[in-house]
């Protein structure tokens, strides 16, 4: 098994699911267990990614908080940037935002349903991160268009070195000392990062090319993630992309009281054969071992996913740190 190094974490999952009220029990859980990451959702019509985050921040002491996802059809790029600024110098190092470009469906019931979604996508990735990056950004995308924008409180720069981003044809960026074109600036990695989730090969390539991580949902297996791994890889390759990309997994898992049916019954409603499908049923020592199998096959960090019908989320973030994280080595 992978030995778990300084590049790896492990994380749980606050779902949705349950009322905004209970977060704060399940962050004050987490920070005194010691557990390291939590994550957040904004489902449709559930919660909101960035008030939960907040809140989550403002509650705990060191845990790192991340929202995978933020749905960009839902989003205007400058202002879903200066919430992510403006929680990063409150917060130095402990935000992590991931942007998606959201479940169809869902998109449309709203009106904000688009011909493009992964241009969209790709749009709202280049300009986010240009601005982050302390940029004054004009673009004329498709979908995304500002024209002189730049953040007046970007997240402080350091002294490690972004990548190159290339902009996309359709949305040319300009900024007075560099553009998206040909980007190289420094700044911290975790204050000016921006993932995306990706399932399908084009969002995978995409978000190699264009973003500084990958996020996974709990329907990606094993053999999954080594193949996400590789369409990563080829869009970084092709972009002259060789600074760090994280892949973030979520990992359904179940633990207690009827773990293996509460398992099954998930997996059945996300449409995976029980027998097979991706996720964990067991103690600490079932779910560390799953946690290995996913660090080898690509994963950086693993998320601990409860099913829906998690009967105590509070224990189960304190399961995640006390029990699962000391067996990892």
């Amino acid at each position: 098994m992978t030995s778990f190094g300084a590049d790896n974490a492990l994380g749980a999952v606050f779902r949705p699911q349950l009322p905004p009220e209970r977060l704060r029990s399940v962050v004050r859980a987490a920070d005194e267990a010691g557990l390291e990451q939590l994550w957040l959702w904004e489902d449709c019509f559930l919660e909101s990614g960035i008030a939960t985050a907040a809140a989550t921040l403002a509650w705990s002491e060191r845990l790192r908080v991340g929202v995978g996802l933020l749905p960009v059809p839902l989003r205007n790029v400058a202002l879903t940037t200066m919430e992510t600024a403006t929680l990063r110098r409150l917060f130095p190092g402990r935000f992590a935002v991931g942007l998606g470009h959201g479940v169809q469906d869902w998109m449309g019931q709203v009106g904000a349903r688009v011909d493009s979604p992964v241009t969209l996508l790709r749009e709202h990735l280049d300009t986010m991160r240009a601005l982050l990056r302390g940029e004054r950004v004009t673009v004329e995308g498709r979908y995304v268009k500002l024209d002189g924008v730049a953040l007046d409180w970007p997240p402080p720069a350091r002294t490690s070195e972004a990548a190159p981003v290339k902009a996309p044809p359709t949305a040319p960026a300009t900024a007075p000392a560099t553009d998206l074109a040909s980007g190289p600036v420094s700044a911290a990695a975790s204050d000016t990062a921006v993932l995306a989730g990706a399932r399908g090969p084009r969002s995978l390539r995409l978000s190699g090319e264009a973003a500084d991580g990958t996020v996974l949902d709990s329907n990606t297996t094993f053999a999954g993630i080594r193949r996400a791994r590789q369409l990563i890889d080829e869009g970084r390759a092709a972009a002259g992309r060789t600074d760090r990309h994280e892949v973030v997994h979520y990992l359904s898992t179940a633990t207690g009281p009827d773990a293996a049916g509460r398992l099954r019954a998930e997996l059945l409603r996300e449409g995976h054969d029980p027998a097979t499908g991706p996720g964990v049923a067991g103690d600490a020592a079932a779910v560390a071992e799953a946690v290995g199998q996913a660090l080898d096959a690509g994963a950086d960090t693993v998320v601990l996913q409860p099913t829906a019908d998690e009967p105590d989320p509070e224990s189960f973030v304190r399961f995640a740190a006390l029990e699962v994280r000391p067996l990892l080595r």
